[in-house]
């Protein structure tokens, strides 16, 4: 279930937001839900570097990603 939420954001970081939501494909909402929700779990990131651990949760990989695959392919093309 969906519920509103109103937040009291400084005007100049909401449009920096809503540029990077449109670079992204995201809306704002998405964002700002998946940071909660990154912020609120318990994470196993914490032995992750404080920059990494920032950027976790950016990417968000198509349903059929083939992780082996891909890494494979990468280091044959890198290294063949």
């Amino acid at each position: 279930m969906k519920t509103k939420l109103n937040l009291t954001i400084d005007k100049s970081v909401i449009k920096l937001a809503q540029s990077y939501a449109k670079k992204t494909g995201r809306s704002l909402s998405e964002i700002i839900e998946n940071y909660l929700i990154f912020i609120t779990k318990e994470s196993s990131t914490s032995d992750l570097s404080p920059k990494l651990s920032k950027i976790v949760g950016a990417v968000q990989l198509p349903e059929d990603y083939d992780e082996v695959y891909e890494r494979r392919s990468f280091l044959e093309e890198k290294h063949l």
